[in-house]
Formats: structure tokens, C-alpha cells, sequence
């Protein structure tokens, strides 16, 4: 909160109230404030998104005719760069995070259809190629954990439905962990404490699967207890004790179901999504984990799902878009959602949320002199904006401060 300090000086009637970094109190939660950065330089779906130092990126995808190689990337202020293309275009694709590098791996385009290609993006957004996947395969999921970047299940050649374990340390050597305990595409990754996580997915029978698998920082396998509802087609978030599962579908009904797996990886079920859907996808910011878009059927949902760190969930603003087969990242005190499929194209469009307060307002006397910037002022109007948390001063002799 900071501090508000009243001193007076003598015989004059003037008081001084100091700020220090302060905050009031009706905003010292976060708030979910939404706004749309610049759209992506092409219209995507199916792309995938990872973050690496001061940028979130959002990498590769498709139209309805082509798949694309291209790269976005926003910055902590949300200004877009296109940093060198992805060596091999591609949709399907999964992103990760380890150490100063973003990875993207896996995916599907032109033959050989099924690829193995990892690009990895540095903090100056340099592109490296380091070593494939074991195994070329798309609908995979990725997710890290203290020093690796995993890249787990999807589909490929024969057998379709891949086991396969991907990981990737902070200088980019691959190693191959224990399989997962149930071969599938489709399924979600999340991290929480010292496990990354893979839940449900698609494949052999039974078709939809339950199945969670948690790999620890050494790579050591486990299999938590699986998921209330088998699905694929999820998306995951983690928030603070909680990794997130959420939505999905089986071959006829959408669902809304969240799992939660804290740091021992118990599972509780929280309330469920708003909306029914599928396709979706998460990000998380600040003490949010937020859910995205997303198919119900054969509709496009705009709806925004967010749970906090007692997984107590709320409905910030819709997506500008309705839409599903988006990707979601995060960077500084936004949680972005760019691209995907509205039903009939698709799209450039970029959601952000941010979890800081901007401005407060404060009412006062008209002539009150106040300092929150380079230089001190008069008030001229009985209200004035002030960036939040406060640092500065207001001096004034008689009335009443309040905030607005």
C-alpha cells in the first residue's frame, strides 16, 4: 500500500499530504482492464505462443489456404516487432519457455507433413535451430519446468498417437524423459511448484482421455490423479498454487469443466468455465489464470473466464472477437490472446489484459497545488488524474480530499 504522510506547517494553515508509492484503497486489487494491441501482421489460427524476456510471442499458424512461418512479437509496452520467421512454416505448433529462450516445436504443413522443427527465439529475438524433436508430430503441447523446456504427445506417422517426451535445457541440448503413460494428441500442458504437467488429450481407446502426467525437475514421471472429465482439445494456466485445466470436448458434448492440481498435485474441481468450449486458450497475469475464446459447437465464443489464487473464477470483458484456435502468452503486466478461427476466416486480432491500475482520481479544492509528475500544479477543476500508486504531494488549507 505505501504510505500517506499529513504534516502541517506552523502558522501558515497549509497541510501537506506525501505520498510514497501509495495506493488507495478501493484499488488495491487488480483489475482486469482490457484493450486490443496492434493486430498480428498476418491473420492466423492453430498458431502457438511462449514468452522469453521482455516479449511474448506468437509464432507460426494458418489461413484457409496456407500455413505461415511468421513470428509477432509485443513487447512490455505492446508494441509489435516481426522478428526472422520460423525456419520451417507450419500450424499445430507448440510453444515453451526455458532459461533466455523461446521455443517453438512440432507442428504441420507441407510434406513431409508431420515436422520435428524447433526454432528458438532468444531475449534480442535472434533465432537459433536447435537439434528436432525425437520424433516429428503435431497437436503436441508444450510446458516447463526449473531447467527444461517440454514438449510432450501428438500425432504423426505410424503409430498416429505419440508417447513421445521432448526436453530442451537452458543451452538447448534435447533429451528424451520417460514417455508419457498414455500415448495422445490434443492434450494441454501447465507448471505448477516443481511439476509441469500434461493433461487429457485425444487417441487410441478409449478415445478421450482423463490421463495427467507430471514430470518433476529432474524429469522423474508420475501420473496424479486424472482429470474429473476425459477431453481433448483443453487449454491449461497455472495461477498461484494451481495449475489449471479447463474446457475440452469428447465427441459430443463441449465442456466446461476445470481441474486444479496444487504444488503436492491434489486435485480440486472449481467452478466451471461460464461457457461450455473447446479450442480455447489460457494465459496468466498477475493473480489470474485466464481462459479464452473457444468453440461451443459450431460457435465462435468471445467469453473470458479468469480465476484468481483461491480459484474463485470471474468474467473480465469479452474478446473483442469471438473465436477459437488461439493462442494465449504473456509478458510484464499483460496476458495477450492473438489470432484464431472465427467460424469463417482467420483472424490478426490481438486481446490483451492487464492487471495494473493506470490512474486514480482525486477531488479537491479548485487552486489546491499538487506535485505527482515533473513539476507541481493547480488545480483547476475540482478532480484531478493522478498515476497509480501515488508518489508526490497535495498542499492545500482548507476542504476535503477524497478519492473518486
Amino acid at each position: 500500500m505505501g504510505e500517506a504522510i499529513i504534516t502541517r506547517r506552523g502558522g501558515s494553515g497549509e497541510v501537506i499530504v506525501e505520498f510514497d508509492n501509495f495506493i488507495p484503497s478501493d484499488l488495491s486489487d487488480e483489475e482486469l482492464i482490457h484493450s486490443t494491441p496492434t493486430a498480428l501482421s498476418v491473420a492466423r489460427s492453430a498458431l502457438a505462443g511462449a514468452s522469453v524476456g521482455d516479449y511474448a510471442l506468437f509464432a507460426g499458424g494458418a489461413d484457409n489456404s496456407d500455413d505461415y512461418g511468421t513470428v509477432d512479437a509485443y513487447n512490455t509496452s505492446l508494441t509489435r516487432s516481426t522478428p526472422t520467421a520460423l525456419s520451417v512454416a507450419r500450424r499445430e505448433l507448440a510453444g515453451a519457455s526455458v532459461g533466455d529462450y523461446a521455443l517453438f516445436a512440432g507442428g504441420y504443413g507441407s510434406s513431409p507433413a508431420f515436422k520435428d522443427t524447433v526454432d528458438a527465439y532468444d531475449t534480442s529475438l535472434t533465432r537459433s535451430t536447435p537439434t528436432a524433436l525425437s520424433v516429428a508430430r503435431h497437436l503436441l503441447a508444450g510446458a516447463s519446468i526449473g531447467d527444461y523446456a517440454l514438449f510432450a504427445g501428438g500425432y504423426g506417422s505410424s503409430p498416429a498417437y505419440k508417447d513421445t517426451v521432448d526436453a530442451y535445457d537452458t543451452s538447448l541440448t534435447r533429451s528424451t524423459p520417460t514417455a508419457l503413460s498414455a500415448a495422445r494428441s490434443a492434450l494441454a500442458g501447465a507448471s505448477i511448484g516443481d511439476y509441469a504437467l500434461f493433461a487429457g488429450g485425444y487417441g487410441s481407446s478409449p478415445a478421450y482421455k482423463d490421463t495427467v502426467d507430471a514430470y518433476d525437475t529432474s524429469l522423474t514421471r508420475s501420473t496424479p490423479t486424472a482429470l474429473s472429465v476425459a477431453r481433448s482439445a483443453l487449454a491449461g494456466a497455472s495461477v498461484g498454487d494451481y495449475a489449471l485445466f479447463a474446457g475440452g470436448a469428447d465427441n459430443s458434448d463441449d465442456y466446461g469443466t476445470v481441474d486444479a492440481y496444487n504444488t503436492s498435485l491434489t486435485r480440486s474441481t472449481p467452478t466451471a468455465l461460464s461457457v461450455a468450449r473447446s479450442a480455447l486458450a489460457g494465459a496468466s497475469v498477475g493473480d489470474y489464470a485466464l481462459f479464452a475464446g473457444g468453440a461451443d459447437g459450431s460457435d465462435s465464443r468471445d467469453t473470458v473466464d479468469s480465476y484468481d489464487t483461491s480459484l474463485t473464477r470471474s468474467t473480465p470483458t469479452a474478446l473483442s472477437v469471438g473465436r477459437c484456435l488461439l493462442a494465449g502468452a504473456s509478458v510484464g503486466n499483460y496476458a495477450l490472446f492473438a489470432g484464431g478461427y472465427d467460424g469463417s476466416d482467420s483472424r490478426d486480432t490481438v486481446d490483451a489484459y492487464d492487471t495494473s491500475v493506470p490512474e486514480a482520481t482525486l477531488y479537491m479544492p479548485i487552486g489546491t497545488k499538487y506535485k505527482f509528475g515533473e513539476s507541481e500544479e493547480t488545480a483547476t477543476t475540482n478532480e484531478i488524474t493522478v498515476p497509480v500508486p501515488l508518489t508526490g504531494y497535495i498542499k492545500f488549507k482548507n476542504g476535503v480530499i477524497s478519492n473518486g
